[in-house]
């Protein structure tokens, strides 16, 4: 159990109320999209140190490790691994399920394991475990073929992000302006890759997919599963890409689904390298405001080569969300919604 001496010196560390923390440490806190394991690959950022900020301040890297999140008393979050579009489609593959094996290897653990439904996330919780969720940046990890799916191997995966920043066989990604250009459509391919990802019960989130994909993607989802957009924020507080429109919150909502707010200070808006979690909060009461606080979530991206704001540069500082939210008017109930219950409950509709 945490002393009340010790949450008050946190609550102070933070410079937030004592009201906060306490709604704050009885909240599921689940984060929709951790990068953290692609840093691990690329350089041997060892997920189970303490670390730093790194050389940025912790702009890009460096923003989140397993100490910090138990420190931060996140109880779950989506552990991604990241597609390599460099590779063959063999190639992909292989890498997938070898990268696969590492990350529950590094996922296991006397504080963390692997889990894949509520009620293993809710095992965990109780033995005050944090709970890891498994995902995939780049369906095109998986193009060779989908019978690839029904592997022992990807028996833990609950979500797979469809695109990524590249064209794959499965469609296009949301690109800027020119880039953005030649057909936009969910392939033939595509629109199976989501029907199989239904019937293997896995979370089909939209993240990166462009809007034309968004929609054809929508067309062929089964309609009594909840559908996920990761990390994403709002078009309508600040155009971008890879925001999403009024409509496309409202589509995701009717799913059952919901919307990780994404913690990039460039898809928020504001000042790039000295922006503030209050456009964070922006963003999380616009889509709660347009379709409920069941709809909302946290999706930071955390170490996925972002710029966060200033004041939440890591996932240490995640609390004060509770307070912004607060200050907000946001009722208590609504906010613990945005910091994980709305995810699990949406996670319950596909697997309970």
């Amino acid at each position: 159990m945490t002393s009340a001496s010790a949450t008050s010196e946190e609550a102070r560390a933070l410079g937030i109320s004592q009201a906060a923390l306490d709604l704050y440490l009885a909240s599921d806190v689940v984060d929709l999209h951790i990068d953290s394991f692609i840093w691990r690959r690329v350089f041997g950022y060892d997920l189970h140190t303490r670390h730093g900020r790194g050389l940025f301040a912790a702009c890009f890297y460096s923003q989140s490790d397993l100490p910090r999140l138990r420190d931060a008393h996140v109880s779950g979050a989506v552990w991604i691994i990241t597609t390599n579009p460099l590779r063959g489609a063999r190639g992909r593959r292989d890498a997938l399920l070898e990268n696969l094996a590492v990350l529950q290897r590094e996922l296991s653990g006397p504080d963390v394991a692997v889990v894949d439904s509520v009620a293993s996330y809710r095992a965990c919780r109780a033995r005050g475990v944090h709970g890891a969720f498994l995902g995939i940046q780049g369906g095109n990890a998986l193009e060779l073929t989908l019978s690839d799916f029904d592997r022992p191997a990807l028996s833990k995966l609950t979500l797979v992000t469809l695109m990524h920043f590249t064209r794959s066989r499965l469609g296009a990604p949301a690109l800027p302006g020119l880039l953005s250009r030649g057909d936009r459509k969910l392939t033939a391919f595509g629109a199976d890759y989501v029907r199989k990802l239904n019937q293997r019960r896995i979370l089909v989130d939209l993240a990166h997919i462009g809007e034309r994909g968004f929609w054809d993607a929508l067309a062929v989802h089964d309609r009594s599963q909840p559908l996920t957009v990761s990390h994403a924020a709002c078009a309508a507080l600040q155009p971008h890409f890879r925001n999403l429109s009024d409509a496309q919150i409202r589509a995701v909502a009717d799913t059952g689904g919901v919307v990780g707010v994404i913690f990039n200070t460039a898809f928020l808006g504001g000042s790039l390298f000295r922006g503030h979690a209050e456009r964070v909060v922006d963003h999380i009461a616009h889509v709660v405001q347009l379709v409920g606080a069941d709809h909302a979530a946290l999706g930071s991206d955390f170490d996925g080569a972002i710029v966060p704001p200033r004041d939440l540069r890591t996932v240490r500082e995640l609390p004060r969300l509770a307070e912004l939210m607060l200050r907000r008017g946001m009722r208590e109930s609504d906010v613990q919604k945005v910091l994980g219950a709305s995810f699990l409950r949406a996670l319950s509709l596909l697997r309970g």
